[in-house]
């Protein structure tokens, strides 16, 4: 795939080191990656974004930023807000279009869950998918209520005709309790696409080297690594 659309079921799951995870894969694998921010909320002028921070975990990496507001809101109130225009998935495409022309992989990763407003006009990164013909990454919490999430993403995915290319876990507990371990086996007839990948929790305060040696145990061979479902269902197995 040229271009992966990287979202998820809500903020503050683990979405930025999920894209970091799949671009050191990539990196490791010899490919030349892109991340692409459409919009940048909740950062000053000067501060590290999302694509700065995938950029130190998976190194030899480029970043894109279309938009940076400074209120931590949703890209279209934040805009609104700032008194900034906003990013259209018109925008989005055409950003991510001319990356794909000189990378081998570009992530988009997106502003909290799959239909976050972008502009006043109603848009989404499900459009921005949409336009790009790019499969979409779900990122998911571990916890009680990941499966009535994920089951809103997938059903909102198909309906738009999209292709979800599986769900990965963005924070994966030292300690799982009952619905964490559960969950596992539960989240790919919720989601209705593979479970392929979960990151550890803290994963993004490791140092890059030790970042980048483990992020292929993390993630599935779909997505360049050697984690697989059934093994890790097995080793959490309630």
């Amino acid at each position: 795939m040229a271009v992966l659309v990287v979202s998820g079921t809500g903020t503050e799951i683990g979405k930025t080191v999920v894209t970091a995870a799949v671009a050191a894969v990539a990196r490791a694998g010899g490919r030349s990656v892109a991340v692409l921010k459409p919009a940048q909320t909740g950062v000053g002028p000067g501060e590290r974004g999302d694509a700065d921070e995938v950029v130190r975990l998976a190194g030899g990496v480029t970043a894109a930023e279309l938009a940076r507001f400074p209120e931590p809101l949703a890209p279209d109130t934040a805009a609104r807000r700032a008194g900034k225009a906003p990013v259209t998935p018109d925008a989005v495409a055409e950003a991510a279009g001319k990356l794909a022309a000189g990378h081998d992989l570009v992530l988009v990763e997106g502003a909290g869950g799959l239909l976050v407003r972008y502009d006043e006009d109603g848009g989404t990164l499900a459009d921005a998918a949409r336009l790009l013909g790019a499969p979409v990454l779900v990122v998911v919490p571990a916890g009680l209520g990941t499966l009535n999430t994920a089951a809103l993403t997938g059903e909102a995915l198909r309906a738009r005709g999209l292709d979800q290319a599986g769900v990965v876990i963005g924070s994966w507990p030292d300690e799982p309790g009952l619905a964490e371990r559960c969950n596992v086996a539960d989240l790919p007839r919720a989601a209705g696409a593979p479970l392929l990948g979960a990151v550890p929790r803290g994963a993004g305060a490791l140092a890059p080297a030790d970042f980048r040696a483990r992020a292929a145990t993390w993630l599935a061979p779909p997505l360049g690594g050697a984690w697989h479902a059934e093994t890790f269902e097995a080793a959490v197995r309630w």
